[in-house]
C-alpha cells in the first residue's frame, strides 16, 4: 500500500518528477532481478553509440564508494560496482557514471560531459524523481510480472500497475523460435496499453570462452571437469545452456552482487579451471588467475529493426 501511494502521488504530482531536455531513456523492471538489465543496456549502447554520445548511469550497486564517480581505467568493482565497471571495460567510448541519486548525478554528468546527448537509466524504472522519456520494462519470459506479487508474497518491487509507465514491454530470456500463437498468448496476459510495444528477447551465448589472457573453443570444456562459479540472480539459463551441449561441472553458485570472502576466493582460485558470468569476472578475474574464464553473451530481439526504430524516434524527437 505504501508503494502503491508512493506512485499515486507522482502520478498526481503531488511529488515532483524531473525532467531532462535531452533524450533519456530508462531501462528497469518491476520485479526485484534477473530480468537481464545489463544486456539490454549493452545492446541499446552499441546501436546508439553509432550515432550518438552515450553516457550510462547506475546507482553502483554494491559498490563501496558514495557519490557521483565517472569510471576511469583505475576503476574497480568497488569504487563504481561489477555491472557498470562491466559496461565501461567492454565499451570503451561512452561515459559510465554512478550516483544513488540520479538527479544529482545526470546534473553532474551533463556539466563534466556536456557533448552527452544520449543517456541510459539502468535500473531507475523505480526511481520517480527522475522522468526518463522512454522507459523500457523487461519481465523475463518464465516470470512474467502479471504472474507476480509484491514482495514479501511475490518478487514485485511495486504493483504490477506500474508497467502502463512504460513505453516498450521486453520479454526476456524467450526460447528462440515461439510461435506467434504462443507470443500472442504472452502478449495477452500482459495486456498492455494501447501506446505499449511488447518485444521478445533471447540470450545468444558465444561458443569462445575469453580470459584477460586467451580463450578458448566452448568445446574444449568437454574434456575437464570445470568449476561454474555465478553471483548473478538467475544462473539457470546459463546451467541449462551448459548442460544442453553436454557439459560436466560443478557449480558454485552465490547471490546476485554477492562480496566473496577471502575464503570464497581461496576457494574458487584452488580450482584448475574455472568459467563465471562476464559480471563476475570483472571481480573475479587478475593477472595472476589465469584459470578464470567467462562465456561472453549477447541479447537478439525479436523485430530488432522495429525496436531500433522505436528507440530511435524517440532519440530525434528529442535531440530536433
Amino acid at each position: 500500500m505504501v508503494v502503491f501511494l508512493r506512485n499515486k502521488l507522482y502520478d498526481w504530482t503531488f511529488f515532483k518528477s524531473t525532467s531532462y531536455e535531452f533524450p533519456l531513456i530508462c531501462v528497469g523492471n518491476l520485479s526485484v532481478g534477473g530480468t537481464g538489465k545489463t544486456p539490454m543496456v549493452e545492446y541499446l549502447v552499441s546501436f546508439l553509440k553509432k550515432k550518438h554520445q552515450v553516457a550510462t548511469l547506475s546507482r553502483g550497486y554494491g559498490r563501496d564508494s558514495k557519490g557521483f564517480i565517472i569510471a576511469d581505467l583505475q576503476a574497480t568493482s568497488q569504487d563504481i560496482g561489477d555491472e557498470p565497471l562491466q559496461l565501461f571495460n567492454k565499451f570503451k567510448d561512452i561515459t559510465v557514471a554512478v550516483d544513488s541519486d540520479r538527479q544529482n548525478g545526470l546534473n553532474l554528468l551533463k556539466k563534466s560531459k556536456p557533448s552527452i546527448d544520449v543517456v541510459l537509466l539502468d535500473d531507475a524504472f523505480q526511481h520517480r524523481k527522475v522522468s526518463a522519456g522512454f522507459n523500457i520494462l523487461l519481465t523475463a519470459y518464465d516470470q512474467l510480472y502479471c504472474h507476480d506479487y509484491v514482495l514479501p508474497t511475490g518478487n514485485l518491487r511495486e504493483p504490477k500497475s506500474g508497467a502502463k509507465r512504460a513505453q516498450a514491454i521486453v520479454v526476456t530470456k524467450s526460447p528462440e523460435g515461439l510461435s506467434h500463437e504462443h507470443k500472442s498468448s504472452i502478449i495477452e496476459q500482459l495486456n498492455p496499453e494501447p501506446n505499449q510495444e511488447v518485444f521478445f528477447s533471447s540470450i545468444q551465448y558465444s561458443d569462445v570462452l575469453m580470459s584477460l589472457t586467451s580463450r578458448h573453443s566452448v568445446t574444449d570444456l568437454k574434456a575437464v571437469r570445470f568449476t561454474l562459479v555465478t553471483g548473478i540472480a538467475n544462473p539457470a539459463p546459463l546451467v541449462t545452456h551448459l548442460k544442453s551441449i553436454g557439459l560436466d561441472f560443478e557449480h558454485l553458485e552465490f547471490k546476485d552482487h554477492h562480496e566473496f570472502s577471502k575464503s570464497e576466493l581461496e576457494l574458487i582460485y584452488s580450482k584448475p579451471f574455472v568459467l563465471t558470468t562476464e559480471k563476475d569476472f570483472s571481480r573475479l578475474s587478475s593477472e595472476t588467475q589465469s584459470q578464470i574464464y567467462y562465456l561472453p553473451i549477447q541479447l537478439k530481439i525479436d523485430r530488432a529493426d522495429a525496436f531500433e526504430q522505436l528507440v530511435d524516434s524517440y532519440v530525434k524527437q528529442e535531440i530536433s
